[in-house]
């Protein structure tokens, strides 16, 4: 494939999104590369409806191959907020620091056996009108009492993977993309993609 769209506007993401989709097209681009393409506003109902409405926007209006990505935080004691709204948790034009400072109110005194959690995610591949696949993956963890390191972006300072004694926010790239909920949905994607395992995929 000579060149797929992310349909993000995301530093973090994208950069992420680059890194793990290596192998899946010659050259992937962003919507930094595309200012004037818009996206949808996201849904309430799920991270795979939004990835494909992303996905689609993007297909829809420069007619390229194109990836959308959802992705969010869901606590079980939060009975899975914040979910879908994970990335506006704390309003539309929350940021990073908004999100994990309301977070952290939310769980306070909460404790530690209490805080599971897990970082989810949905990838969306559009190639033609009417075509398309998604994978999704997910990573299990919980939500520590203080934010940790300075690696990674939203949650990640936040968020102690399963079996692990760092947070995402302490880990490097390497080291997050063996594990993380966006890696393993990237794998499948981009096995797919490789082995022209898509072309025979429909909605």
């Amino acid at each position: 494939m000579k060149r797929i769209v992310l349909a993000s506007r995301n530093p973090g993401k994208i950069r992420e999104l680059k890194r793990l989709l290596a192998g899946a097209a010659e050259r992937l681009e962003s919507l930094v590369d595309h200012p004037d393409v818009g996206l949808p506003e996201e849904g309430e109902d799920s991270y795979r409806e939004n990835a494909h409405r992303k996905a689609r926007a993007v297909f829809e209006a420069l007619g390229v191959p194109a990836i959308g990505d959802d992705s969010g935080l869901e606590i079980d004691v939060l009975g899975g907020a914040p979910g879908v709204r994970s990335a506006r948790f704390a309003g539309p034009n929350a940021d990073d620091a908004a999100n994990n400072n309301l977070l952290l109110s939310k769980l306070r005194g909460v404790p530690a056996d209490h805080r599971r959690a897990r970082y989810r995610c949905a990838l969306a591949f559009v190639w033609a009108a009417g075509e398309s696949m998604e994978a999704e993956g997910v990573c299990e963890g919980s939500i520590l009492e203080a934010p940790r390191g300075k690696e990674g972006f939203g949650y990640d300072p936040l968020f102690l993977p399963e079996g692990k004694s760092r947070s995402f926010g302490e880990l490097s790239d390497a080291q997050k993309d063996s594990i993380s909920h966006r890696a393993r949905a990237a794998a499948v994607l981009v096995r797919a993609i490789r082995q022209g395992d898509w072309i025979r995929v429909t909605p």
